[in-house]
């Protein structure tokens, strides 16, 4: 049996295409564990892992002897794993056989968590200099207060956080970064909507999903907090919206509203909406956050795409796979 090759990324082992069998070795984050069972009643784990370039889900079934061992582990957990390169429906599916977690002093090596952990793209103090710019731009002076005063409390938070568990910035700043994606976007689309307020809706894109800073928790792979389970990000942000609104004593017309941006802002009442868009910068505001988030999608897939891939993996938020060849030059 040949040797595992050297530790190596996500994106390296996703490269290897005609290398079925070949053994690998590599230092992940156990970002999900699920127990499932079979349709013929055995139980299985369908474990997700990655690093900053990637995941793959892999499926272990009771019978392999990693099975106990790896359902043991938390999810967050720093972990070795070891395994052989297989395909399931010409995906990358590879068969485990060794997972076993890393010690605290091993974390400590030097660049060890960059390389685990997801970011964003782009500089977070560049982003933050963005959003403290749109912040300024706000020319009411209650609405600017509300948000000032929100994020007196929330902004160190809110600086660091995912934007989802899975679905859309999922990863460390991604929720800054969605926000100012989305206030640029509706800088450059206001002019084309008159009747939109500018500040209320600028103020509602800054505030949106502040109720994430306490929905997700976990530095290495987010997950639900119990306050993200039990009452959600909609309702977290709207109670912090409104004791901010409060606070500042924003008058009652403008706090109602800014409220039923932070309510509706999900789109749809089965995607976690509490009130459908019922104004037009609610209606303005869900648009935007709808196309962000898909395109943040597409972005992160074009990014993690091994060279020669034509496909990504199927995304759960477009419910299809994605083209990530790019478009041929004339």
């Amino acid at each position: 049996m040949p040797d595992p090759s050297p530790s190596s990324s996500v994106r390296d082992l996703k490269a290897l295409s005609n290398a079925t069998g070949q053994s690998f070795s590599c230092l992940l984050v156990l970002k999900r564990l699920t127990a499932k069972t079979a349709a013929n009643g055995n139980p299985f784990i369908s474990a997700e892992l990655g690093d900053r370039t990637g995941s793959f889900n892999s499926t272990v079934f009771s019978d392999s002897p990693i099975f106990e061992p790896l359902k043991a582990l938390e999810e967050g957990s720093v972990v070795r794993v070891e395994g052989k390169v297989e395909y399931y429906q010409n995906r990358f599916a590879p068969r485990l056989t060794r997972v076993a977690p890393v010690g605290e002093a091993d974390l400590a090596a030097p660049g060890l968590l960059d390389a685990l952990v997801e970011t964003s793209p782009e500089n977070p103090e560049e982003l933050w200099r963005d959003f403290e710019g749109f912040m300024a731009g706000i020319g009411d002076p209650g609405l600017q207060a509300t948000v000032r005063a929100t994020f007196e409390e929330i902004g160190a938070e809110f600086r660091a956080a995912p934007a989802a568990v899975v679905m859309h910035h999922a990863y460390r700043h991604g929720l800054l970064e969605h926000t100012v994606h989305m206030a640029r976007a509706a800088r450059a689309l206001l002019p084309l909507y008159p009747e939109v307020d500018a500040d209320l809706t600028m103020a509602g894109i800054l505030l949106h999903d502040i109720g994430k800073t306490i929905e997700y928790s976990g530095a290495l792979a987010p997950r639900r907090s119990r306050r993200g389970i039990l009452q959600g990000h909609v309702v977290l942000g709207y109670q912090l919206v409104r004791k901010a609104g409060l606070k500042v004593k924003l008058d009652a017309d403008r706090l109602e509203r800014l409220e039923h941006i932070i309510l509706s802002h999900q789109g749809e009442l089965e995607w976690g909406a509490a009130a459908l868009a019922a104004t037009p910068e609610a209606v303005f505001v869900s648009m935007i956050d709808n196309l962000d988030a898909k395109m943040g999608m597409v972005q992160r897939a074009l990014r993690q795409a091994s060279a020669g891939e034509e496909f990504s993996e199927k995304l759960l938020g477009l419910n299809t796979p994605l083209l990530t060849k790019p478009v041929a030059k004339p």
